[in-house]
């Protein structure tokens, strides 16, 4: 007898992996998407059980507020560049204004230079003049003197009227003064 344990297919083992080969590769395609999706939800689960964690969420709120942070620097921050452009600009044209007002000061110094050799050379002139003046009035008042001594001379050899004596010598301090200022 043969042994039980064998049990021979009637049909041909092609037609059975035909038969048996459509059902096997469903059941394989589903147990390989089954096992797909239990391999990708358990650690989306996982994922999702973490976002929503009081840590991450407070992972999220320190990222906002470090974003609003960093937002308002920056604005700052361009402010501030405004501000130093700004800065720049008018130093600029301080030292534009600086150095137009330091060339004038220097042309009114080299013209006030100018007045003052002027105004020397017409102070000189003027000493030279009244130095020679100076003389001729010394002059004139020596003459004086000398026509006073020929006119008290004169008086005592004819007594003539006082007030004609006096005009000589003040008619010729006179001419001499005018000749000068001429």
């Amino acid at each position: 007898m043969a042994p039980i344990l064998y049990d021979y297919c009637k049909m041909p083992m092609d037609d059975i992996w035909k038969e048996d080969g459509d059902k096997r590769c469903k059941l394989v395609v589903g147990i390989l998407g089954l096992l797909v999706i239990v391999l990708l939800g358990v650690p989306l689960i996982f994922f999702i059980i973490k976002a929503n964690s009081e840590a991450c969420q407070d992972g999220l709120r320190a990222v906002m507020e470090c974003r609003n942070v960093t937002y308002l620097l920056q604005q700052e921050l361009a402010e501030a560049q405004r501000g130093f452009r700004d800065a720049e600009a008018q130093a600029v044209t301080c030292n534009q204004t600086v150095m137009a007002l330091m060339a004038s000061l220097d042309a009114e110094k080299a013209h006030g230079r100018k007045k003052v050799e002027e105004l020397e050379g017409e102070i000189t002139t003027l000493n030279h003049k009244l130095q020679d003046a100076s003389a001729e009035v010394e002059r004139l008042r020596r003459e004086n003197h000398v026509l006073n001594a020929r006119i008290a001379d004169t008086d005592s050899a004819s007594p003539q009227d006082s007030s004609c004596a006096a005009e000589p010598p003040l008619l010729i301090l006179l001419l001499g003064l005018s000749a000068l200022l001429l």
